[in-house]
């Protein structure tokens, strides 16, 4: 089966190099030869591409990865299968289940949310967004960290990786009793890595021609 991956930045140059399955053929989409031919396609650009890629997975009815936070792809029906993944670290995603299912539980206490993100990313990530949704936090209370030496002091994120990492805090206090949660996604090989096990879950199921979200996938305990 095809693996096409779509984009040119970090993340889709990462993706090309992951390992699969050897009955999965990893190619990029600027190499798609006719005639089309059922896989999966997984878009990582800047939206650019999309239309080409929409119509081609309608053709093919191959399933679409999107990976793209700003995607203008809705819940509707595409005629083929649409998986939406703003975030493609597996075991994160698996943390944010939990938080979801269980976050009620923690609407009684003072809570806290920070995070750090290379000074690329200028607003405040969704992952951030979606803990504070599943704890009951305003978004407008998380703290956003891009200053270098507040990342290294304070984050402890190494220099190197100031143009790409990822830190989560949370802080839930009841009285006397805190608990402190941290998430680092240091570098990109965790999101090609979590990428590698979203396409092998897709790629060996026959996906309804619906959306799906990568909680859905969580849920299924297929990741």
């Amino acid at each position: 089966m095809r693996i096409l991956i779509v984009g040119s930045g970090k993340l889709a140059s990462e993706i090309l190099r992951m390992k699969l399955n050897p009955h999965f053929y990893v190619l990029p989409w600027g190499e798609v030869s006719a005639p089309p031919s059922k896989g999966v396609v997984v878009h990582a650009g800047s939206g650019r591409q999309l239309p080409s890629v929409l119509e081609y997975c309608r053709q093919t009815r191959s399933t679409l990865i999107e990976l793209s936070t700003g995607t203008a792809l809705r819940s509707e029906s595409y005629g083929f299968p649409v998986v939406i993944c703003p975030n493609v670290n597996v075991l994160m995603l698996k943390f944010m289940g939990m938080l979801r299912a269980s976050g009620h539980l923690f609407h009684d206490c003072d809570i806290t949310i920070a995070e750090s993100h290379q000074a690329s990313k200028t607003s405040v990530p969704g992952t951030a967004v979606s803990i504070a949704e599943y704890l009951g936090v305003p978004s407008s209370s998380i703290r956003s960290v891009r200053d270098f030496d507040l990342q290294a002091s304070e984050f402890r994120v190494p220099q190197e990786h100031f143009s790409r990492h990822a830190v989560h805090r949370i802080q839930i206090q009841n009285g006397d009793c805190t608990l402190h949660f941290e998430s680092r996604v240091i570098g990109t090989s965790p999101y090609a890595q979590g990428t590698a096990k979203i396409v092998e879950a897709v790629a060996s199921r026959q996906l309804e021609c619906r959306y799906f979200s990568i909680m859905d996938l969580i849920d299924a305990n297929w990741l």
